[in-house]
């Protein structure tokens, strides 16, 4: 990984922490990086609760409760897609906020003809059913310039909720 993307992972890691905040991430074309960025970063424990790797349509299904008929109707790369990857992972693991990452990397369109380069990133936090989406058409035909494309604006969208976030207070001290 990127020396840019450690230091967005640990910004974000520090805002979760500072806000008492947990995170959980939901990847398909990502496998699982994002969660690796987060977790190596300082202070994760405190505020990463995991991840879902979820690169076949049926884990969406299985793992984060999204209808087959709507992955169906959608296609498995879109807005609707991404956004209920995230309201999945939030409801499957109790954290604060969720990040899903879904799009085609590369180096062929999907079997749904999604383009290679079309990436949907969307966010959700538990406090206020706050959804954000972004969705992003690279131009890039590389797996990896996608993969760290996609890694990069998820981590800005993550930094984004967060800090409109409110913190959660401190827990009382034990006595």
């Amino acid at each position: 990984m990127s020396s840019k993307l450690e230091q967005k992972a640990r910004a974000v890691v520090e805002r979760a922490e500072q806000k008492a905040l947990c995170i959980v991430t939901a990847e398909s074309c990502t496998a699982g990086a994002l969660a690796t960025l987060l977790a190596d970063a300082p202070g994760a424990g405190n505020c990463f609760h995991g991840g879902f790797v979820t690169y076949a349509k049926a884990c969406k299904t299985d793992f984060l409760g999204i209808p087959a008929d709507l992955i169906a109707s959608e296609t498995a790369v879109s807005q609707k897609i991404a956004e209920a990857m995230a309201t999945g992972a939030l409801r499957a693991s109790g954290a604060d906020v969720a990040i899903a990452i879904t799009g085609v990397v590369g180096p062929e369109p999907d079997e749904d003809g999604n383009p290679v380069g079309l990436l949907h990133i969307a966010t959700a936090a538990a406090e206020g059913g706050t959804i954000r989406h972004i969705e992003i058409q690279t131009q890039e035909t590389s797996r990896a310039a996608n993969r760290e494309r996609a890694l990069s604006e998820a981590l800005d969208l993550l930094d984004a909720i967060l800090s409109e976030c409110l913190a959660k207070p401190p827990l009382p001290a034990p006595s």
